[in-house]
């Protein structure tokens, strides 16, 4: 007996490609979401300042060897390893395509290129030297990364130290002080004061530890909105640089941003009073801003940059002496310039002597502390005939 079977039904083309195709829509659709969110992040985007300065160099060396900008642009683009940073590349690159300037297309992002830098890309381009006022701005960035990394690199430890030791109070405070609390109640006699304060903490400690997190946060939070005022900007800045140990280093590192600042623009043939708005935003005291204003509004009634540095506190009188000389001998920038390294030089001097100095005083501190709390546990112990006493 013969069985007739059915052939399989052969599937269309189109049937057997639909599950490859809905997972290609599917990437695709991954794929523009990424890169609208990308686009996104790359109008508010905040590029670090190493990364600024090393693209500034880039940009400035494939200048100097004859490429075009757009093509410049095209291969930092490339290579970039920063997703939104290549994206603001890209779109920097077709605005200038498009007939606009290099000045104008770097302006719309403001968190990425700062004023420093859109006001010497817009020097370059009005005197033709793009090129050389790019390597002007990498090497003032690099100077100050620099800079910037050894004063950061210095702090590492202390707060370190710091931080270890807040964890290990509470640690003690929270789990450790309980325990010998329940033993130090079974002797039924009152206990040293330090002891006793000790056990109080941490009994507080552990009731209303909410308590204090809130408090810590809104301590916090309120002294962070009051600096963002003017005038608590301007209580802040005075502080830190009135500060007793770090306030040297802050002061000089303030001053050799001024005065690296001034220079590389004056060098780049940026007119003074646009010089002294850069600098005065590129700032971040309130004695540069208010410094920078004084001399605008002196500069323009024919008066001279070193009379007014010279009169006010802020500045020393190196500076004002090195500003004056510049003045007479028509070397402002070059001045300036030395002033800045001689401030680089004593910041990175202070920050070595501080880092030597911090070590043996945190360590220090560290026994202080928790020798302390351990002394003070152990009080009792050591005196525990006349606790035990009690107990008779």
């Amino acid at each position: 007996m013969a069985f007739i079977t059915s052939a399989p039904a052969r599937q269309s083309p189109a049937l057997r490609s639909s599950p490859a195709k809905g997972r290609t829509n599917v990437n695709t659709a991954q794929t523009l979401a990424k890169q609208k969110s990308l686009e996104r992040k790359a109008v508010r985007y905040k590029l670090p300042l190493a990364e600024l300065a090393m693209f500034t160099q880039q940009l400035s060396s494939l200048l100097n060897a004859g490429l075009p900008l757009v093509q410049c642009l095209e291969a930092l683009q490339e290579q970039t390893q920063d997703p939104v940073f290549r994206i603001i590349i890209r779109d920097v690159r077709m605005d200038i395509s498009s007939g606009n300037s290099f000045s104008s297309a770097v302006k719309k992002y403001p968190n990425s290129f700062n004023t420093l830098f859109t006001s010497m890309v817009e020097a370059g381009e009005a005197s033709g030297a793009l090129a050389e006022i790019l390597s002007k701005v990498a090497a003032y960035f690099e100077a100050s990364v620099k800079l910037s990394k050894k004063v950061k690199s210095a702090m590492v430890y202390p707060i370190a130290v710091i931080g270890l030791a807040v964890v290990l109070v509470n640690v003690l405070l929270i789990f450790v002080i309980p325990v010998f609390a329940a033993m130090f109640a079974d002797f039924g006699a009152k206990l040293p004061a330090p002891t006793q304060m000790l056990i109080d903490t941490s009994n507080f400690l552990r009731s209303y530890f909410w308590a204090v997190g809130l408090a810590v946060y809104g301590i916090y939070w309120g002294v962070k909105k009051y600096c963002s005022t003017p005038v608590g900007r301007g209580h802040k800045d005075r502080f830190l640089v009135r500060a007793p140990i770090f306030g040297p280093l802050i002061h000089k590192i303030a001053l050799s941003r001024f005065c690296r600042t001034y220079a590389t623009l004056i060098r780049s043939g940026v007119p003074i009073l646009r010089t002294l708005e850069i600098v005065a935003a590129a700032s971040d005291k309130v004695q540069i801003e208010e410094a920078c204003d004084d001399i605008a509004k002196h500069v323009s009634s024919g008066g001279q940059v070193s009379e007014v540095i010279g009169a006010n506190p802020f500045f020393p009188p190196m500076v004002r002496h090195m500003v004056k000389a510049g003045e007479s001998t028509g070397n402002v920038d070059g001045m300036m310039g030395k002033v800045a390294d001689f401030y680089d030089t004593e910041a990175e001097a202070i920050t070595a002597a501080l880092t030597s100095l911090i070590e043996p005083l945190l360590i220090v501190f560290l026994g202080v502390v928790v020798g302390g709390i351990v002394m003070a546990m152990f009080l009792p112990i050591f005196q525990l005939g006349a606790v035990a006493g009690g107990l008779q």
